[in-house]
């Protein structure tokens, strides 16, 4: 009996052992998955850096932290990213902080027409300035990094060389740009970049105001095919994180993404400013898109029609009971140290 009973454990045991060899592996322990949502096609600069950072993340995490990335507005669109991350229907969004103007007040002043010259300097000036101000419109998320886009130029389906060409033109812009085509007498029309080539396409606008490299993410450039370059305003953009989804994290993975702010800035400026480069010299070679470059004279002209935009954001962001006049400062410090490295 008890021979029996011995080869009966053993069979059991040795069938059990079989089964669990053909298991499935389990999911590794403490395993943290995280979903990340942006709005523009995967190809742009904002889904780029976006890739960038998930695969750091895994990486130093070893794999402790697995995101799931949604671009193209498949999770979220570009309006209601902060409210949607804020809800919880994302962990983590990346938004354009110009398509809310009246919300994003202090980290929009980086819209001024100040003289940021590139996307490397306006992504550092832009973390510097939300570090120092920490406004209360990110208080019900966690930011995780912010950059900017390069500074903006005209692209359109009609040359324009002087003010009296961009008069009354129909052109896409957002945010502080908008008081800029305004100031140069344009008619700003409202939109998501990606609404844009349709726009394009229906003649609802004539061009856009924008970094240029979106004319080769976005193909503007086989449809517009004269940029004005005026090297005038940048947008700036932000990464946040859902507040319950930031607390059950383990510290050694809140050191990690805090590790990373800073990197992921100057990454995504370096990267932005090469991309631009590129863009251009294959709207060159490719669309034979004509660059405009406004003479001494004509520039003058311009730029003195845009001295107003900081004196009146000044007065109104004073009067909404913000430090308006600091903000423009410390903007133009920080040019000026970054300028320098």
């Amino acid at each position: 009996m008890k021979k029996h009973f011995t080869l009966l454990v053993a069979t059991l045991f040795w069938g059990v052992m079989g089964i669990l060899v053909f298991l499935p592996p389990p999911a590794a322990a403490g395993s943290i998955k995280l979903s990340y949502a942006n709005f523009p096609p995967a190809p742009t600069f904002p889904c780029v850096q976006m890739e960038r950072w998930k695969k750091e993340v895994e990486k130093r995490t070893n794999g402790k932290v697995q995101v799931n990335t949604y671009p193209g507005g498949t999770l979220l669109g570009a309006k209601n990213m902060m409210d949607g991350v804020i809800a919880g229907q994302a962990d983590i969004g990346n938004l354009c902080m110009a398509y809310q103007p009246g919300r994003f007040v202090i980290t929009n002043a980086t819209s001024l027409p100040l003289g940021i010259p590139n996307a490397t300097v306006g992504s550092l000036i832009l973390w510097d300035l939300y570090q120092k101000y920490k406004p209360k419109s990110f208080s019900k998320v966690k930011v995780l990094t912010m950059f900017t886009t390069a500074p903006a130029n005209i692209m359109s389906k009609i040359p324009i060389r002087t003010l009296a060409d961009i008069k009354g033109v129909d052109l896409r812009a957002s945010g502080g740009a908008a008081q800029i085509l305004k100031a140069w007498g344009a008619n700003q029309v409202g939109m998501p970049m990606s609404a844009t080539p349709e726009a394009l396409q229906k003649g609802v606008v004539k061009g856009l105001f924008s970094s240029l490299e979106v004319m080769k993410d976005f193909k503007f450039a086989e449809i517009c095919k004269y940029v004005t370059l005026t090297d005038t305003v940048i947008y700036p953009f932000a990464v946040v994180m859902n507040m319950d989804s930031w607390n059950k994290l383990p510290d050694d993975v809140k050191k990690i993404f805090d590790d990373l702010s800073v990197e992921q800035a100057k990454w995504t400026g370096n990267y932005m400013d090469n991309h631009v480069k590129e863009a251009v010299a294959w709207s060159k070679k490719t669309q034979n898109v004509e660059f405009i470059q406004l003479s001494k004279e004509e520039k003058a002209k311009w730029d003195a029609r845009l001295a107003p935009i900081t004196d009146n954001w000044i007065k109104k962001a004073k009067a909404d009971g913000y430090p308006a006049e600091a903000i423009v400062k410390d903007i133009k410090a920080f040019i000026e140290k970054y300028k320098k490295q």
